[in-house]
């Protein structure tokens, strides 16, 4: 480069570059991972996620070498706008294809002379914090050079001012000062054999880049105080006895609730703490009572055994159960610890008691309450609950649920779902389930909204009601309960309902289809476990697309991973990484993933390697980020050497053999389920239990043929067999381990 050159392009972009790294030094906090990634010289194709207009400034600031992006022309029409373009080195494309191979042409030529290419995959900004489908301009860069792709990841951008957070683009007032910046630069990827090894590589990236974040971590507690005092003198709660609490209303009565039970019940170093009450305006101030005193919280199961509650009683080391005396009058239940009654404690409520309550909720700030209430002091890593998984396969574990576990999931849903100030969270499941204590309950309390509560997702009736009278929005149950409610609301009765997620059993496109044509919304799916605290992935619901520029949502998957997880499928025989469509052993990365199950390490070894978290299941990914799952392992059958799916079998069966909404009986339970017992010359053997239904074995047999079933895939005439009803957990979900023993039971003897 000759000194004229020098001089009038690259001694003012050096002082730009100075000028624009010092003003995001002063108005952000930075940190960048990983820069000994991009080599000193050489040319690179680096890729960036796509999250806020802000991030084009951001790579050509902090990346030390000089980069080239790509960018769509339209930004930059203007003159002035264009001008700059070209003093940055922006390789400018419209959507034509001439433009298109044009400005390829550039970057390959830049790669070939050693320079960095920039480049956002995606498309567009993300309308939701999720990564979305990368487009193969990214492979046709590359193709024919030996130049590495660096995966890189722009994280805590969502929420600013320049992204999609609250589903506008611009026009929103500030959420912070000096907003915190992380980018995280991975590991080179050399010869990359598609577009989708590259989003998965990215993807991966975003839940690393959550343990190395810049900014103060906001505690389920903090976040609670503050949404609280925002909805002061507006509905926070509100449940089936008709009753509607504010939030400075019930943050004052959760205040006085935690200094009640310091002062009367629970020792100073008493940290495991038992609730046994059903979703309910008391159920969740008991919860958030416990948590704002830095205790761990765990709702017991009800829909259990005396003795198996006894054994997460002492499992966890519980000295108290709170509960109620309708709860105990409604269960009989014996229990091996000191048992408190919440009506007992109202009669040692003070003034004073009622006093400070007031002020603190009222009166007080935020910062100085949450100060005074040491909730500085929790740390990221700190337990908040132990959810004991409900026994569906065997004995129930522990699963240790931390405070980021259930704040990240808490973002995650917050950003897939848009919630606005004028959402109503219809809270039926029960806060011993992992989905309704992270959902419905904290998600509920911690972002802008309201939270209505119900005790039974069973009570279809009054779970309408329930929804008329409080105009709810959103709707989260499994496709068990809402089949109940497709057969028992009226339309009138959900007119309000925007969103309906489903989760924790498959979710047919039938019920899909007939969901949508009776209220008017259509439910999505997602997918989770309690060892994931516990959602994973989710299709953006119809309503809350903002954008048609790419797919959020594809029936027959449960969508794409919430925002900071990422998921990958291996070879069930070998491990090894699979690409898209390829089916295998689903695994799930991200601040989600449990701490590890109560005093079992060996059982938390066997499914947590190295950050990630063995599911069980059987799925694929998509070329766009889509999961699909295929079958759990749990659910399969080694049979002649071939593994043979219980669930494919099962669905066919009940779409054929169920009867129709007129003809339903009254509990809505599944009416036909697939196991498999010990079998002397096959190693097992398929079996078909069932309620009454109006086909013959030999019927559903050929069913079974028709739809192309292989010989293997059809259980025998005698290996169906009548059953009164299906064994069932109180999440909704089939008892897998009470079924396989009644089967094994019947059959004992054959």
């Amino acid at each position: 480069m000759s000194a004229k050159e020098y001089v009038k392009w690259k001694l003012p972009q050096k002082i730009v570059h100075f000028g624009f790294w010092l003003l995001f030094k002063l108005l952000y906090r930075i940190r960048i991972r990983g820069l000994d990634n991009i080599p000193a010289q050489g040319g690179a194709v680096l890729v960036f996620n796509h999250s806020s207009w802000l991030d084009g400034a951001i790579i050509l600031t902090l990346i030390p070498r000089r980069l080239r992006p790509i960018a769509w022309s339209g930004n930059f029409a203007n003159p002035l706008l264009h001008l700059w373009a070209k003093f940055c080195g922006l390789i400018l494309m419209t959507a034509g294809p001439k433009s298109i191979r044009q400005g390829l042409k550039e970057g390959k030529t830049t790669l070939e002379q050693g320079g960095l290419v920039g480049i956002f995959p995606e498309g567009g900004i993300t309308r939701s914090a999720q990564v979305r489908t990368f487009r193969p301009g990214v492979m046709k860069i590359v193709d024919g050079l030996d130049v590495p792709v660096i995966p890189c990841y722009i994280d805590e951008l969502w929420g600013s001012i320049f992204s999609y957070y609250g589903g506008k683009a611009f026009f929103k007032f500030p959420n912070s000062i000096r907003r915190p910046i992380t980018l995280t630069i991975g590991k080179p990827i050399r010869n990359p054999k598609s577009a989708f090894e590259i989003r998965q590589a990215v993807q991966e990236l975003s839940a690393e880049a959550v343990e190395n974040r810049n900014g103060k971590f906001k505690t389920p507690a903090h976040r609670l105080v503050k949404q609280c005092k925002k909805r002061k003198f507006s509905q926070k709660i509100g449940d089936s006895t008709g009753q509607s609490v504010t939030g400075g209303a019930a943050l004052m009565r959760t205040l006085i609730a935690r200094r009640l039970l310091k002062k009367h019940v629970l020792d100073a170093d008493e940290t495991n703490v038992g609730v046994l009450i059903p979703p309910s305006n008391g159920g969740v101030l008991v919860n958030a009572a416990l948590t704002l005193d830095r205790r761990v919280v765990i709702n017991l199961n009800y829909s259990l055994t005396s003795e198996l509650i006894n054994f997460c009683i002492r499992e966890a080391g519980i000295k108290h159960v709170l509960t109620t005396q309708k709860v105990l009058d409604k269960f009989d239940f014996e229990f091996d610890c000191e048992v408190v009654l919440l009506e007992e404690m109202r009669e040692k409520l003070q003034l004073v008691d009622k006093l400070v309550g007031a002020i603190q909720s009222y009166l007080l700030p935020a910062f100085l309450l949450n100060r005074l209430l040491g909730l500085g002091r929790i740390g990221r890593h700190d337990l908040m609950t132990i959810v004991f998984t409900s026994g569906s396969t065997g004995t129930p574990k522990g699963v240790m649920l931390t405070q980021e576990n259930i704040a990240t999931n808490m973002d995650g849903i917050e950003r897939c779902a848009s919630f606005r100030p004028t959402d109503a969270m219809i809270g039926i499941l029960p806060f011993f389930h992992s989905f309704g204590y992270t959902a419905t309950l904290w998600a509920a309390m911690g972002c802008n909204l309201r939270g209505i509560y119900h005790f039974s997702p069973l009570d279809a009736r009054q779970v309408g009601k329930l929804v008329e009278r409080f105009q709810g929005t959103i709707l989260v149950a499994t496709p068990t309960f809402l089949r109940s409610y497709l057969r028992r609301c009226t339309p009138e009765e959900f007119a309000s309902l925007d969103i309906v997620v489903a989760g924790a059993e498959r979710l047919p496109p039938e019920l899909t289809e007939q969901f949508g044509e009776k209220f008017g919304v259509h439910p999505v799916e997602g997918y989770g476990a309690t060892e994931l605290s516990p959602i994973v992935s989710v299709n953006i619901p119809e309503s809350r697309i903002t954008d048609k520029f790419q797919t959020d949502q594809r029936v027959g998957t449960v969508g794409r991973p919430i925002p900071n997880c990422a998921a990958k499928v291996v070879d069930l025989d070998t491990g090894e990484k699979l690409g898209h469509d390829q089916s295998g052993m689903l695994w799930i990365t991200g601040p989600n993933v449990m701490q590890g199950y109560l005093n079992r390490k060996d059982l938390t070894d066997e499914v947590v390697v190295d950050g990630w978290y063995k599911t069980g299941d059987v799925a694929m990914i998509d070329n766009d980020g889509f999961i699909k799952i295929t079958g759990r392992i749990s659910r399969f059958s080694k049979i002649g050497g071939e593994m043979v799916p219980h669930l494919k079998i099962e669905e066919i069966l009940t779409r054929f053999a169920d009867p129709t909404p007129d003809d339903a009986s009254d509990d809505d339970q599944p009416n036909i389920a697939v196991t498999a017992v010990p079998d002397a010359k096959k190693g097992e053997r398929l079996v078909v239990l069932h309620t009454e239904i109006p086909k013959t074995p030999e019927q559903l047999r050929e069913i079974l043929n028709q739809e192309g079933l292989p010989n293997i895939f059809i259980p025998s005439a005698d290996s169906f067999h009548q059953v009164d009803a299906l064994p069932m957990l109180g999440s909704g979900k089939l008892d897998l381990k009470k079924l396989k023993q009644m089967a094994e039971e019947i059959y004992a003897d054959s």
